[in-house]
């Protein structure tokens, strides 16, 4: 069950990370992760101060999370955020399997601050061959194995 005010103390927190981590040079978006009513995990986009395009808020509040909880699996877990997240944090988001999310600003807010990610949610509806960068199947004969291995393995941590 959620309680509405402490709802909004954690988007508070994931707010006040967001404008802090402009005050020092990052990009306007912050995100906390919670377990059991306690904030396990924080943190803001870090895309231009780490030189990573995948550092995004939401996938470096999992990445801490998943660290300090020693897995993968964050089923439990509630993650708030300042914005709607893109594609990349919606699939790292279901990935981690958390539970529920909860975000400030919506992607048109985004879009309006020069933050558009349409065209990536444009680009997965289109057929792969009309797609803008190229996706060209290679060597999957030889790729198969990989994936043999994979399923023949019997101590494998299946995630």
């Amino acid at each position: 069950m959620t309680n509405p005010e402490q709802d909004k103390q954690f988007m508070r927190e994931a707010i006040r990370l967001a404008d802090e981590s402009v005050r020092n040079g990052g990009g306007p978006f912050g995100a906390v992760i919670v377990k059991n009513n306690t904030i396990i995990a924080g943190s803001s986009n870090s895309v231009t101060l780490d030189n990573d395009p995948t550092a995004h808020a939401e996938v470096n509040a999992i990445r801490k999370a998943c660290r300090l909880l020693k897995t993968f699996d964050l089923s439990g877990c509630t993650i708030y955020t300042s914005c709607e997240p893109c594609p990349m944090c919606l699939g790292a988001i279901y990935w981690s399997r958390i539970d529920r999310i909860y975000y400030g600003n919506t992607r048109k807010d985004a879009r309006d601050i020069d933050f558009a990610d349409d065209f990536i949610y444009d680009e997965l509806e289109r057929p792969m061959e009309e797609r803008t960068v190229p996706i060209v199947p290679l060597l999957r004969d030889e790729a198969l194995h990989s994936f043999r291995l994979w399923s023949e393995k019997e101590d494998k941590t299946e995630y």
